[in-house]
């Protein structure tokens, strides 16, 4: 275990891959997973039956060949054929003593790092408000998932740019303008704009039924596209208040997103004509009733002819299209991205494929270039439509957290009312933003869910509060253990060398440690923070059952030094994992 730390399913599935080519199947993929039953061992051996089957011979037979040239040794405890060719394989109880050494000593418990060839940079797309209004719990998921996704990426060493891609152009900001200017346009207009849905509801009014005022809104639109000095100070005071209403909920929720992060479509504004023309000079984009259009082959419209991807309108405005196709060039020239990952909906996945096939098209992305709609559902009430307020309304983001730390605090003063109240707010924060984020990142990130106080907040089954007590009981025999001095061996923490593995539960334990390598890279490759969500769970289930089953204060010398390394690794893992996630821990509840 000397140098840079190896996934343990990496190792197992390297190793098998030589075997495989060694029995005379090079050409065959040799998939490792972890088995589902106890029964079958730690991980399986997938491919072995395809293999068998493209060369027309027993896949037992072949599973043997390739069983006498897997080398696992000192990893495995026992290897064995199954059913019609399934390799089952047992790691052993002394390769988990030495693996859990070598993962608390090492910076990054067990996880390995992106190397030079390996190592990316990602620009990942996410949050992105429209600051024309205040954020709202549409805009959750985008916020959350991106975070989440950026903290693994960076965890394993690839450089992460992220990109909040804010609505900050288009005609409602002349109507804001306009309404700003007549406000007065200093200290009584930013007041006003303090509360956003209400200025943004009174302009809108006055542009449905004042026609005098709808005609100067439009005149603002044009002197603001023309760089028109009055308007543009206006406008960036209208986004300095409003993105200090993004900036107030991101640090509410623990977001890493800053205001360098900001680039808003009004970024893009100077380069949309010069794509649209370079489009049209090389045949691209074409005149269809006015408009600029480009054919798409692989999608096909209601008639089954190519579908038209339109990049300008008839009266020669600009789309979400054009500023995304510039918004790709910046990204590719400027940032010099690797993999781009967009965190938006997944109602808008046809948008994504077909300026993503544009963008490869008219080689703006190089052909190498990964760019990733990460697309999510949506979050439902209990009659399993939006979630709005009771009146109808749009819930507003702040609202919802406000009411997620309340709730908590409700919560954990029932439990603990002795605590000072200072206190109780302090662990309220905790539990009650790490609820609303765990509950909806440890979802499958595709798929609508309903949205349930009472889960979310509870101490039993998949969620924070339960990962976090589990954090918070580990960490108090941890803390039990350093208050009684070294162990009663007196040999302090040299004993984690000697460490032995022989209760059940501490050997399943350290396996579910050994893992936490392979979901965080789970996530780094697909993009899908339920897999970690779903691994930490596990992990705080295993760490229970030790806890329950193994004695760690009572015990004597070795058998004690390790049981604390096993508790230090735990709890490390799981404020790390968690962290990942944006969730925070606490060291009392």
């Amino acid at each position: 275990m000397n140098g840079a730390m190896t996934s343990l399913l990496d190792l197992i599935e390297s190793r098998a891959r030589e075997a495989m080519a060694a029995a005379g199947c090079a050409d065959a993929a040799a998939n490792v997973q972890p088995s589902a039953r106890a029964e079958h061992g730690d991980y399986q051996v997938n491919g072995v039956m395809g293999a068998a089957k493209a060369r027309r011979t027993d896949p037992r037979a072949l599973a043997q060949r390739v069983l006498e040239h897997l080398d696992l040794g000192g990893i495995a405890a026992r290897i064995d054929i199954a059913g019609p060719g399934f390799i089952n394989i047992t790691v052993s109880a002394q390769y988990l003593a030495r693996w859990a050494t070598a993962a608390a000593l090492s910076d990054g418990l067990g996880v390995p790092r992106a190397g030079d060839a390996e190592r990316q940079r990602v620009v990942i797309d996410y949050s992105s408000p429209n600051l024309a209004k205040e954020m709202h719990v549409g805009h959750l998921r985008s916020t959350i998932i991106g975070d989440a996704l950026a903290r693994v990426l960076r965890f394993i060493g690839h450089e992460v740019i992220a990109q909040n891609h804010v609505g900050d152009w288009g005609t409602q900001f002349g109507m804001l303008t306009a309404s700003m200017e007549e406000a007065g346009g200093g200290g009584a207009a930013s007041a006003g704009v303090a509360d956003l849905e209400a200025f943004y509801r009174t302009a809108k009014q006055r542009f449905d039924d004042d026609p005098p005022f709808a005609k100067r809104a439009r005149e603002y639109v044009v002197r603001l596209q023309a760089g028109d000095a009055r308007v543009r100070a206006l406008w960036r005071r209208f986004l300095d208040v409003s993105m200090g209403h993004c900036e107030e909920i991101y640090r509410t929720l623990g977001v890493g997103l800053t205001p360098a992060d900001v680039r808003g479509e009004s970024a893009y504004n100077d380069d949309l004509a010069p794509i649209v023309a370079d489009l049209s000079a090389r045949g691209l984009a074409v005149a269809s009733a006015g408009a600029q259009v480009v054919y798409l082959e692989q999608f096909k419209n209601k008639e089954g002819g190519p579908a038209a991807y339109m990049v300008q309108k008839q009266d020669g405005g600009y789309l979400y299209a054009t500023t995304d196709l510039a918004a790709i060039r910046h990204r590719i020239r400027v940032l010099r991205a690797d993999r781009i990952l967009y965190v938006v909906d997944a109602r808008q996945k046809l948008h994504f494929e077909q300026l993503f096939a544009l963008a490869f098209r008219a080689g703006y992305a190089p052909a190498g270039t990964r760019m990733e709609h990460v697309g999510f559902g949506v979050i439902l009430g209990e009659d399993g439509k939006p979630f709005k307020t009771r009146s109808g309304e749009t819930v507003k983001l702040a609202d919802l957290l406000a009411e997620a730390v309340q709730r908590a605090f409700d919560l954990v003063s029932s439990k603990n009312p002795g605590l000072p109240e200072s206190e109780r707010r302090a662990i309220a924060r905790v539990i009650g933003i790490g609820a609303v984020k765990y509950a909806d990142l440890s979802r499958n990130r595709g798929t609508d869910y309903v949205f349930d106080w009472g889960g979310m907040l509870s101490f039993d089954g998949n969620t924070a509060p339960y990962l976090q007590y589990a954090y918070t009981r580990i960490r108090a025999v941890c803390r039990r253990a350093d208050e009684s001095g070294a162990d009663r061996s007196g040999m302090g923490t040299a004993m984690a060398a000697t460490m032995v593995i022989t209760a059940p539960a501490e050997r399943q334990l350290a396996l579910k440690l050994a893992q936490f390598a392979d979901a965080v890279h789970l996530v780094a490759r697909t993009a899908e923070p339920h897999h970690l969500c779903a691994y930490l769970y596990d992990l705080s289930a295993a760490l229970m059952r030790f806890y329950e089953a193994c004695p760690v204060l009572a015990a004597d010398g070795a058998l004690r030094a390790g049981r604390l390394q096993l508790c230090r690794l735990s709890a490390d893992t799981l404020r790390t994992g968690l962290g990942m996630l944006g969730i925070g821990v606490l060291e009392s509840m």
